[in-house]
This record gives structure tokens, C-alpha cells and sequence, in this order.
């Protein structure tokens, strides 16, 4: 299957020539396919902030590339203007952006951008609002009269109304408590899952990443160390913890049992498989 998305030896350098230079991202290979839903992960700096905001040309590449279907994004200004309504982007905090004076003149913002008919225009607004749980009466509502959760599903809507191929999210459950962060996810769940969209999410959260997504790519320093299945990539558990990141709490404590001399797989991630994991162990007569 061909990426649908993906950088070829991307380099992006801040403040070239400058005594301030500094190199956020190193000749980095990344690709997402068609219907994927990828997880990003890396600390503070890493440069997966500095990635994502080429993926749909905010940033332009000091060298390489970044191909949307095969084409260069920066081979033509059209070009480049088309993939910003293909790949959309969510700011973390998306709900600091919320500008207009209804919640429906918000999310027709981008769409409108795109010259489509009013019709099409109060469709996308209606589904998109469906998509991340906002209620038709909430739709000629000031944004700045709802919850700050609310706010964010009304940021969320504005780019799921441009229907992209690709939506990009920048931690979005930041902030939010258990319930609104089960809430958002299970809303992109939804539009990924109706949409067939490809979903690229970024987070710190290692147990959001371990139970929604189907691959992660690791950043770290500008390069892409890891990547692959959740699985494969808590294996190295070690070694996420050196990058200053961490593994989900229970992939943790099949680390630690693994340690104290026990014949467990430690890259147990989720309930389902720390459950069957103990099971299989019991049956065997060991613990």
C-alpha cells in the first residue's frame, strides 16, 4: 500500500545561519497509509510539533521533501493550498483560536474558505457537529458562552468539516478530565471509523496512545528511533524512559515482574492482555 502522506529525508532547521540555529528535525523518513490510525510520541522538543505542522505545509522543509499521494506539496502553490484542506491540523488548545460570533460561523470557516456552495457548506457544518457531539442548538451559540470542553469539540469540528483526508490532532485531550478525554477520543474514533480517514494523534498520554492507536512512531532529537505496533514499541521500555517519556502503568509492572525473575511477556499494554497474560501464567501453574 502507498503512504498517503510521508516526509523523505525532511530536515528543518530554526534560525539558520544564526547563532541561534538549531536542527528540529534530521533527514526524517515518516509515512502514513490510507485509513491508519498513527500515534506520535516524543518529549518536549523532540520535534514531533515541528513534523506534523509540515505534514500540511504550515512549515517548509529546509531539505526534503513532503509528498501528499505521491506529489511534492511544495511543487506548486496550488498544490500547497489544496493538501492544507486535505491534511487538517489541530492546534493543542484549538479552543484559543475560536473566533466568531456563532459556533456555526466558526466551523463554516474552512469549508467556506474552500468556495463550496451554502448547501454543502450546512451540510459538512451539521456532520461535522454530529461527529464530536454538539447538539443543533448549540450551533447559534457564541463559542465563548460553552464549556471549555465544548469549545474544543467546536475547534475539532472546524477542521472535520473541510472533510480531510488526513486529521492531524496536537494532544487533544489536553486538560480535559477523564470523562471529556474518553468523550474526544471516541469521537475521532467514530469520524475515523466513518470516514475511513487517516488519524495521525499526538500525545503524551501512553495509555491513550496504548488503546487507540495502531501504530506509533517515536520522535526523539529530531530523528525516529521506534516505530511500529504499540507492542513493539513498549518493549523498549528502557529506553523510552532515557527519551523521557514512559509506558503505559501496566506495561510497567510486566517490566518490573519480568525483572524480579517471572516468565511473563512485558509488553503487555491493556487490560485484555494483562488479563489473559495472568491467566495463561496461572494455568501453567507459576506465579
Amino acid at each position: 500500500m502507498e503512504p498517503i502522506i510521508e516526509t523523505k529525508h525532511l530536515t528543518h532547521t530554526y534560525s539558520a545561519g544564526t547563532p541561534f540555529e538549531r536542527t528540529a528535525l534530521d533527514s526524517v523518513d515518516f509515512a502514513a497509509y490510507p485509513g491508519e490510525y498513527l500515534g506520535i510520541i516524543g518529549h518536549t522538543g523532540s520535534g514531533k510539533s515541528t513534523l506534523i505542522q509540515h505534514l500540511n505545509g504550515l512549515l517548509k522543509p529546509t531539505s526534503g521533501q513532503v509528498l501528499f499521494q505521491g506529489t511534492d506539496i511544495w511543487s506548486d502553490p496550488k498544490i500547497t493550498r489544496r493538501t492544507r484542506f486535505q491534511v487538517g491540523l489541530v492546534f493543542q488548545y484549538p479552543e484559543y483560536q475560536l473566533f466568531e460570533e456563532t459556533v456555526y460561523k466558526d466551523i463554516s470557516f474552512g469549508p467556506r474558505n474552500m468556495g463550496l456552495s451554502e448547501q454543502e457548506i450546512d451540510r459538512r457544518v451539521r456532520s461535522a457537529a454530529y461527529f464530536v457531539g454538539l447538539r443543533d442548538d448549540q450551533l447559534e451559540k457564541s463559542p465563548f458562552e460553552l464549556s471549555g470542553g465544548q469549545k474544543r469539540r467546536v475547534a475539532i469540528a472546524g477542521v472535520i468539516a473541510m472533510e480531510p483526508r488526513v486529521l492531524i490532532l496536537d494532544e487533544p485531550t489536553a486538560g480535559l478530565d477523564p470523562e471529556g478525554v474518553e468523550s474526544i477520543l471516541g469521537n475521532i474514533r467514530d469520524y475515523h471509523k466513518a470516514n475511513n480517514a487517516t488519524i495521525i494523534l499526538v500525545s503524551h498520554s501512553m495509555e491513550d496512545m496504548a488503546r487507540t492507536v495502531d501504530r506509533l512512531v517515536v520522535i526523539d532529537d529530531g530523528h525516529i528511533p521506534f516505530q511500529g505496533a504499540p507492542r513493539e514499541v513498549f518493549q523498549h521500555g528502557n529506553e523510552l524512559e532515557q527519551m523521557g517519556l514512559g509506558v503505559p502503568q501496566l506495561t510497567r509492572v510486566f517490566h518490573r515482574l519480568r525483572d524480579l525473575g517471572v516468565d511473563i511477556d512485558p509488553s503487555v499494554y491493556t487490560v485484555e492482555q494483562a488479563k489473559a497474560a495472568i491467566l495463561e501464567k496461572l494455568g501453567k501453574g507459576a506465579v
